[in-house]
């Protein structure tokens, strides 16, 4: 059975026997991780949402140490082959490929598309944030948002799969808040909601169980995790 580990912000690994993917590894510089990717024994691909240094995070060095491919939007993709040599897989919004995991399809996100320096001082080109819908294997299906505010066509992607579970971004000023992430958990008809991107920094302080509150009222379920908690999908 495959698991959904999460370490904080936006950061998650979802594993099973055959296959290590992690989403938006921002680990060691996280306040709320603080893990070294030294640590981390395996890695088969990374799944990036856009180019901002608190979810590109640990990439190139997890991607270098466990000879992992990166899933990313074309101008990120092209940019961390060209200054890492890393192995890539090039995508775009609205695209959908099939990868031994399973398929991945990249959803809009409304967000900033300009990029933060690398720790090293190369600079990203602007590129476009994505959502990812992923299909793991042919049973389960997760939605992580990305960083984005509130957008209608939320209800066409909880159209296309029965989501099992879906993380949503709460923590208001850079994303949704928890009224507009309440408002996105009616449109998406997921079994399980996640908050994510919250209390890693003073601007992003919000209360998770005020989110809580608003989905299970609305007659959902949510799950707050802990940084290093995970749960069976």
């Amino acid at each position: 059975m495959p698991t959904l580990k999460y370490y904080g912000h936006s950061a998650f690994r979802i594993q099973d026997n055959q296959h290590t993917v992690f989403i938006d590894p921002y680990l060691s510089g996280n306040p709320l991780c603080g893990l070294d990717p030294k640590e981390i024994n395996r890695c088969d691909y990374i799944l990036l949402t856009h180019g901002h240094a608190d979810h590109i995070g640990d990439t190139v060095a997890l991607a270098q140490a466990n000879n992992a491919t990166v899933v990313a939007t074309y101008e990120l993709a092209m940019f961390l082959n060209a200054k890492y040599t890393l192995k890539i897989h090039p995508m775009a919004p609205g695209g959908a490929h099939t990868f031994p995991f399973g398929r991945v399809k990249m959803t809009p996100a409304i967000h900033g598309v300009g990029a933060d320096p690398m720790p090293d001082g190369n600079q990203p080109p602007p590129n476009t944030p994505v959502g990812l819908l992923i299909s793991w294997g042919k049973t389960k299906h997760i939605y992580h948002a990305g960083d984005t505010a509130l957008f209608g066509d939320m209800k066409l992607i909880g159209e296309e799969v029965k989501i099992d579970v879906a993380c949503l971004p709460i923590g208001d000023n850079f994303t949704m808040g928890i009224d507009d992430a309440a408002r996105a958990s009616t449109l998406l008809g997921a079994n399980l909601y996640i908050p994510i991107h919250f209390n890693t920094f003073e601007i992003i302080k919000v209360d998770p169980l005020a989110f809580a509150f608003r989905v299970e009222k609305g007659g959902h379920k949510c799950k707050i995790l802990k940084p290093g908690e995970k749960i069976d999908l």
